[in-house]
C-alpha cells in the first residue's frame, strides 16, 4: 500500500509540471530490485509476449514502485490525496535498432488542461539516449494539432527512474540505437477529488509568470481559486482575439483563449458564439475560455446546451465538465442531456457528471447515471462508470447497478464499478465486491490483480 507519508512536490516542482507538463522522480530501491523486474518483464515478452493489462499481477514489484513514497507523493500532489490507479497499463518494448514511434497523445481525457489524468512511466534498466528513451514536447500538454513549438527532450534516467507526464503530452519512443532492449511500464492514474487547494510541499502558493496567463489559469484552479481576471492587463481588441481563437496558429489561439477569459464576462457573447463554430478547434479554444472565466459563463453555456447541434451541445457539456463544481448550477441540463439521442453528448454528459455532480446528492445524478449503465455505448458506461467512482459514498443508491456492472463485456467499467463499490463501502457493497475478487482472483488490498 502507499506509503503513509508521502514525500510531497515543492512549489517548484509543480510549477515546473504546469508549464511543462511532466516531473521525474528517482526511487530508492537497490539496483537488484530493478534488475529482477527488468528480468521477469523480459521472460514475459519472451515466453508469451506482452501482457498489456495484466502485466501488474506478473510483475507485482511494480506496484512497489509506483507506491514508493516520492512516486506516491507526487502523485498525491498532482491528482489529490484520492487518486485512483486505472486499469489501463502497457509495457512499451524498444527493441535494438528501432527506428522510434512518430510522436502522438494518448488521451481519454477530452484535451482538458486541467490535470485530472496522469501517466507514470518507469524504466527498470538504466535508460541513456541511444537506448531509445520515450521522447517528450514540454509544454505539448496544451496543445491539440501539434506538439508545439518547443523541441522534444528525450527522457533518460538511471534504473528506478519515474517521470510522471500530464495525459495530454506529445510523446514517443526514440530511436534505440544500441544493441540492447529497452522496456518502459506505463500507468494511467485520473483524480477523484475536484481541488480545493495545495495539497503538495507549499511555501509560496502563486504563480510566477505574469505573461503566462495559459497557466496562470491552471495553477489557479490546482489551488482553488476561480478569479481569472486579476492576471491581464492587455489592451487587445476583442473582436481580433475572437479571430485569432478560430485561427491555425495554435499558439496564437491559446493565448488568445486564456487572454479573452482574463477580460471576464464581457467576453462571454463572442466566446458563447465561436463555441458554436463548425471548427472543433475553435470550438475547443472557446471551451477553454469558457472553463477559465467559471461560474459565470454557466448560464450561457446552459443555454447552448438547450438548442444547439450535437456537436455544440457535446462542446457545451465538455466545458461544462472542465470548468467542475463552478457548473454546479448546470446540473439539471447535465443530467438531462445523460438521455441525449446523441452519443456524443451522452459521453459529455456522463463525463461531467463526475466532475460537476461530484458532491451532489438529491440532485438526480446518481438516478441518471445508473440507467447509463446500461447505456448501448461502450464510452457511455465507461464515462458513466468513472463519473459514480467520482461520485464515491454518495452514489450508494447505484450499488444493485454497479454490482450488475461487475459482469460488463468491458473491463474497464468492470473495474471502476468494483472501486465504485470500495468507496461506497456499505456491508452489500463490500460483499459482493468480496464475491468478485474472489470470482476473478483479484487482491482488493494491493490491488495486484491476476488476470481479467
Amino acid at each position: 500500500m502507499p506509503s503513509p507519508r508521502p514525500i510531497l512536490l515543492d512549489d517548484a516542482k509543480m510549477r515546473s509540471f504546469v508549464s511543462d507538463g511532466y516531473v521525474t522522480l528517482k526511487t530508492d530501491f537497490s539496483r537488484e530490485l530493478h534488475e529482477a523486474v527488468g528480468a521477469r518483464i523480459e521472460a514475459l515478452f519472451e515466453n508469451g509476449g506482452n501482457p498489456g493489462n495484466n502485466l501488474l499481477p506478473h510483475v507485482p514489484e511494480i506496484q512497489d514502485v509506483f507506491d514508493h513514497p516520492a512516486v506516491h507523493g507526487a502523485l498525491t500532489s498532482l491528482l489529490g490525496p484520492g487518486y485512483y490507479l486505472h486499469p489501463h497499463r502497457h509495457c512499451h518494448y524498444n527493441p535494438p535498432g528501432s527506428p522510434g514511434q512518430r510522436n502522438h497523445k494518448d488521451s481519454w481525457s477530452k484535451y482538458h488542461h486541467r490535470p485530472r489524468w496522469a501517466m507514470g512511466f518507469y524504466y527498470p534498466q538504466d535508460t541513456p539516449v541511444e537506448l531509445g528513451p520515450t521522447g517528450v514536447t514540454p509544454g505539448s500538454h496544451y496543445y491539440n494539432g501539434s506538439a508545439g513549438p518547443n523541441q522534444e527532450i528525450p527522457l533518460t534516467g538511471e534504473a528506478g527512474t519515474v517521470i510522471l507526464v500530464h495525459y495530454d503530452l506529445w510523446h514517443r519512443g526514440t530511436a534505440n540505437t544500441s544493441d540492447k532492449k529497452r522496456y518502459m511500464v506505463k500507468f494511467l492514474f485520473t483524480r477523484l477529488e475536484e481541488p480545493d487547494g495545495p495539497v503538495w510541499d507549499t511555501k509560496n502558493s502563486g504563480w510566477t509568470d505574469d505573461d503566462d496567463l495559459m497557466g496562470a489559469s491552471v495553477w489557479r484552479w490546482y489551488t482553488g481559486q476561480h478569479d481569472a481576471t486579476d492576471g491581464y492587463h492587455g489592451n487587445e481588441d476583442v473582436a481580433n482575439l475572437l479571430n485569432t481563437l478560430r485561427g491555425d496558429d495554435e499558439t496564437a489561439a491559446l493565448r488568445a483563449a486564456y487572454a479573452l477569459a482574463a477580460m471576464g464576462d464581457v467576453v462571454l457573447p463572442g466566446l458563447l458564439t465561436v463555441l458554436g463554430d463548425p471548427s472543433p478547434s475553435a470550438r475547443r479554444n472557446a471551451g477553454y475560455a469558457l472553463a477559465a472565466i467559471g461560474a459565470s459563463a454557466v448560464p450561457g453555456l446552459i443555454d447552448v446546451c438547450t438548442d444547439a447541434p450535437e456537436e455544440v451541445r457535446a462542446s457545451a457539456l465538455d466545458t461544462l465538465s472542465d470548468m467542475g463544481r463552478e457548473a454546479r448550477e448546470a446540473l439539471p441540463v447535465i443530467v438531462r442531456h445523460l438521455g441525449d439521442l446523441s452519443e456524443k453528448v451522452r459521453r459529455a454528459a456522463a463525463d461531467a457528471a463526475g466532475t460537476v455532480g461530484v458532491e451532489k446528492s438529491g440532485s438526480g445524478v446518481v438516478a441518471a447515471l445508473i440507467e447509463r449503465l446500461g447505456d448501448e455505448d461502450e464510452w457511455v458506461r465507461r464515462n458513466t462508470a468513472l463519473a459514480l467512482c467520482r461520485i464515491g459514498s454518495k452514489a450508494e443508491e447505484a450499488t444493485p447497478a454497479l454490482i450488475a456492472a461487475l459482469r460488463d463485456p468491458c473491463r474497464y467499467v468492470r473495474y471502476k464499478a468494483a472501486k465504485t463499490l470500495e468507496r461506497i463501502g456499505t456491508p452489500q457493497a463490500l460483499t459482493a465486491l468480496l464475491s468478485f475478487y474472489e470470482m476473478s482472483l483479484w487482491c482488493p488490498v494491493t490491488h495486484r490483480e491476476s488476470a481479467y
